[in-house]
């Protein structure tokens, strides 16, 4: 397969040699490096997993301390994902990136002073301010550059970081781990500095590396900046004339706070697996390297899947389908693995969750971005993503509540099963209008 059919590849339609070349050059210009950068974000949220199987004895956290720790980062998220959003789109996609990523660089380093139960509340909390923005920012700066029907494959494309760093993280931090003792230092500690230092440097390379709008970019010919112009123009013009949505109306839309609740779903069950799962695997009587190896099965075949689901839907123009059947598959799969003991099967149901999330991730932020555009797409792109992380908060602590009153993790997967279940049917029961606004898309 060509690069150009690779990159900018139709959904069944001819392209002019303009469009095809302009697709091209953006997505080679910015995709591997947004890549990059999501990357070392998502290791720097979720690392905690991985330490958390030596740190946790050592400084006597509890399942509940921990769930604690691990959630109260998108209570952080939370407060501050707007005002960071809005930021942006004010003072540009450069800095204001290269500020997120620095901060939460230095503060994810930071983790390695953790010492008892408060300052791990404090940093993961800080942490989450840090961090807050970045998603839903690179979701909007996206926006500027790519037309609807390619915004599928190319969100996908962006957020193919999150299985891919567990992918390799997984491994990594199992390794890391047996730094245990070298220059007096924790192998949790050696976790979060050798994690931690790869986002400041990035973050600097961010400032001078992005380009915040396509009339800035030096690296798109006049013809390319042309035609880039024209098309969005014409799909701002076409969403405008629809209606015309201020940034209070966006908030306070039916729609927006029906996709807050169904990423809400979703998120309960990509945090409360990214969380346990080393420790489920840890339980099956692997070594910490092992762990590490074993718990990025599930995201391969998860990234495999992300990729094709999300072409498969800009081919389509079908979005609701294509949300609401993997979230279904996720709660079919995380209460299946709960009635499961064989190590071997609970791992093949897991994979089958983990296919579902990241078929979800690569095709939900297709629908509020194909409806909002402004300050108006700012501020609902990150309302929803803040209301949806508030679950990064209840996914864990949900799973780490069950283990403590139980003593099975097991039965945590199955309760929180019900999240993705309820959020697929409310896809299904409510997105047939924004189904039918995804059909005109394409015509």
């Amino acid at each position: 397969m060509s690069q150009t059919t690779t990159f900018a590849g139709s959904a069944g339609s001819a392209k002019s040699a303009i469009e095809t070349s302009t697709i091209r050059a953006i997505s080679w210009h910015l995709i591997p490096f947004l890549v990059l950068a999501y990357f070392f974000s998502y290791l720097d949220r979720v690392n905690l997993g991985f330490a958390a199987l030596t740190m946790n004895a050592e400084l006597k956290f509890t399942p509940l301390i921990f769930s604690w720790g691990a959630g109260i980062f998108f209570i952080g998220y939370f407060i501050f994902e707007v005002p960071s959003n809005l930021a942006l789109e004010k003072f540009g996609a450069s800095r204001w990136i290269a500020r997120i990523m620095v901060t939460w660089g230095i503060i994810s380093a930071l983790m390695a002073l953790v010492n008892g139960v408060t300052s791990f509340y404090v940093l993961r909390f800080l942490l989450g301010v840090a961090e807050a923005g970045f998603f839903p920012g690179i979701i909007l700066y996206l926006t500027y550059w790519y037309p609807a029907e390619y915004r599928g494959r190319f969100i996908a494309a962006f957020a193919i970081a999150v299985p891919v760093s567990t992918v390799i993280g997984a491994p990594i931090s199992g390794l890391l781990l047996g730094l245990d003792g070298t220059m007096g230092l924790k192998g949790w500690q050696w976790l979060f500095i050798l994690e931690g230092i790869p986002s400041v440097l990035l973050g600097i390379v961010t400032w001078f590396y992005l380009t915040d709008k396509p009339e800035k970019a030096d690296w798109l010919s006049a013809e390319q900046k042309a035609w880039l112009k024209g098309r969005l123009d014409s799909e701002i013009a076409v969403k405008q004339a629809a209606k015309h949505m201020t940034l209070g109306e966006a908030l306070s839309s039916p729609k927006v706070i029906t996709l807050s609740l169904i990423y809400f779903g979703f998120v309960a069950a990509l945090y409360g697996m990214q969380f346990w799962l080393p420790q489920i695997v840890k339980a099956f009587g692997l070594t910490n390297a092992q762990t590490g190896f074993v718990t990025a099965i599930p995201y391969v075949f998860g990234t495999i899947a992300m990729i094709l689901w999300a072409r498969h839907s800009d081919a389509t123009r079908e979005r609701v389908m294509h949300v609401g059947a993997p979230m279904i598959l996720i709660a079919v799969a995380l209460a299946i693995s709960s009635y499961i003991t064989d190590p071997t099967m609970t791992m093949v149901a897991l994979t089958f969750a983990a296919i579902g999330v990241f078929c979800v991730f690569g095709v939900f932020w297709t629908l509020p971005t194909s409806w909002l555009s402004g300050t108006a797409a700012a501020g609902a792109i990150a309302l929803i993503n803040s209301i949806g992380n508030l679950a990064g908060f209840g996914g864990p602590y949900l799973i780490g509540w069950v283990k403590e009153a139980t003593g099975q993790t097991s039965t945590g997967l199955l309760v929180l099963a019900v999240l993705p279940l309820l959020a697929g049917i409310l896809v299904f029961v409510g997105g047939h209008e924004t189904k039918h606004e995804f059909a005109e898309q394409g015509r």
